[in-house]
């Protein structure tokens, strides 16, 4: 089942991204980034099983954010997709602080949520610093490569390409280093190295399944359907 559900959490995420940017263009993407990131790194601390691999969850959204500044650099510019970004660096960062000091509080003899808040959100120090670094290394190499191969290969038959070579190799830079960075000595090596794998292919999975939707954002900014 946890397959299916995969797919399912896929088409949901995919599908809100079109309708945030159809509603508000742009500033829709700009919202969808900072919401990719936090919840990314809220469904990280969550392992399951998928197609007989041990992964992480979080993949899916996380991945998506790679579109959003993909067609903001497609249809607005290499700034617009760095100002994104930015928002999400800066979102992922308030979290972790205000979520740090909200556990300090001491709760009330009827409280029922700060153990589950402490197990998720205590942890997230290192996961979030594991994943600002590496959310900044591989978005800024992405924004850098799509306008590199914009420039190379300019034109609507080659967004394909450009969409997928800078998806490609950023998602194994942010891979690479989020899971060493939060994951190192947390899990055995072989566990580690499983979860290393299984995340840069469904984060693979992602990036070819997302390019109908580059395209379909084109359309649109084509024919004049976005808000400006």
């Amino acid at each position: 089942m946890n397959e299916l559900y995969w797919l399912v959490m896929l088409v949901l995420n995919f599908l809100l991204i079109m309708v945030a940017l159809r509603l508000w263009g742009k500033t829709g993407l700009y919202i969808w980034v900072p919401i990719s990131v936090i919840l990314a790194n809220i469904q990280v601390t969550k392992n399951v099983m998928l197609f007989g691999l041990e992964a992480t969850l979080g993949n899916i959204v996380y991945a998506t954010g790679f579109l959003a500044t993909d067609i903001l650099s497609e249809l607005y510019g290499k700034r617009e997709s760095a100002k994104a970004v930015a928002i999400g660096f800066f979102s992922l960062l308030s979290m972790t602080i205000i979520m740090q000091v909200a556990l300090l509080f001491e709760p009330a003899v009827s409280d029922i949520a700060h153990p589950s808040l402490s197990l998720v959100f205590g942890l997230m120090p290192r996961i979030a610093l594991g994943s600002l670094i590496a959310y900044v290394i591989s978005n800024l190499h992405d924004i850098w490569a799509f306008d590199f191969w914009k420039r190379k290969k300019p034109g609507r038959n080659t967004l394909w390409l450009r969409n997928n070579l800078s998806t490609f190799v950023s998602q194994f830079i942010d891979t690479l280093v989020f899971t060493l960075i939060a994951f190192y000595g947390v899990y055995p090596s072989s566990v580690l190295l499983q979860i290393m794998i299984s995340t840069y292919l469904l984060k693979w999975v992602v990036a070819m399944l997302d390019t109908p939707f580059m395209y379909l954002a084109r359309n649109w900014s084509e024919q004049q359907k976005l808000p400006k």
